[in-house]
């Protein structure tokens, strides 16, 4: 075998066993929760410069975002955490660049993966910064022009590389929805999954903020990856804000809050 190829394949050995094991320290460090998590939450205007959207861009900042805090840091009381405020949330500044169309949610296997690749490099391209990630949570928001009956594209949380793409209105009138969203993926990057079933039910009892409830209906809250207060057996709505949402166990434990 020539001498050059040789070289190439230790380099390429190399460079996948240093991403392995910094893909394994960033997942062994975030969900440590020793100390706070850093959200860094970029703005995209998703509708290509309408003027609306960069209006409400510009008109963010760190308060807007301050619910996802005070919600983690409620919920993390119930289990023994080291950090005693999980999340520190921070808005960044505005990213210009799209990212790589999102798949759908009837997309085969591959074609996520595929997109996982081209969305991690996409991240890796666009961020507006050099900061060590191996604590950081990197959240880029894609910001629609809100409407009557308009649904958005599924948002998107990834647990490797801890980075998530969110679709979310801009509409001050929507600040609390969007919170649930990016609370929702930011514990996709740390390891938690979804609660609800294909047709957005919330799952029983998984799903559900209180499953011993008697009578059962109607719940008062919703588990945070079901997404929907269950009000009867086949009617769920919405919560309107993070006070109405809270960590379910099955949650905290597949996040590290419960051992």
């Amino acid at each position: 075998m020539p001498v050059f190829k040789i070289i190439r394949i230790l380099i390429l050995l190399t460079l996948f066993l240093a991403l392995a094991f910094y893909a394994q320290q960033q997942k062994l460090k975030s969900r440590s929760w020793a100390e706070p998590l850093q959200l860094v939450i970029y703005p995209i205007n998703a509708e290509h410069g309408n003027p609306a959207v960069d209006d409400y861009i510009r008109e963010l900042d760190d308060s807007v975002f301050a619910p996802i805090d005070s919600f983690f840091a409620e919920q993390s009381r119930d289990y023994d955490l080291i950090a005693q405020q999980p999340t520190v949330t921070k808005l960044g500044p505005a990213v210009s660049v799209q990212p790589p169309p999102a798949p759908l949610p009837n997309a085969g296997y591959a074609a996520i993966i595929w997109w996982g690749i081209q969305f991690r490099y996409w991240v890796y391209r666009n961020t507006p910064d050099s900061d060590s990630n191996i604590r950081r949570i990197r959240v880029f928001v894609q910001y629609h022009t809100a409407g009557k009956d308009k649904h958005l594209q599924h948002s998107l949380g990834l647990d490797k590389g801890l980075v998530a793409l969110v679709q979310a209105f801009a509409a001050i009138e929507q600040d609390q929805q969007n919170n649930i969203v990016i609370a929702h993926e930011v514990l996709h990057t740390v390891g938690a999954g979804d609660k609800y079933a294909p047709d957005n039910s919330a799952l029983f009892p998984i799903g559900y903020a209180d499953p011993d409830q008697s009578p059962l209906y109607p719940q008062k809250r919703a588990e945070i990856m079901a997404g929907r207060i269950a009000l009867s057996e086949t009617r769920m709505r919405m919560p309107n804000s993070l006070t109405e949402c809270m960590v379910g166990e099955t949650t905290a434990r597949e996040i590290n809050w419960l051992r």
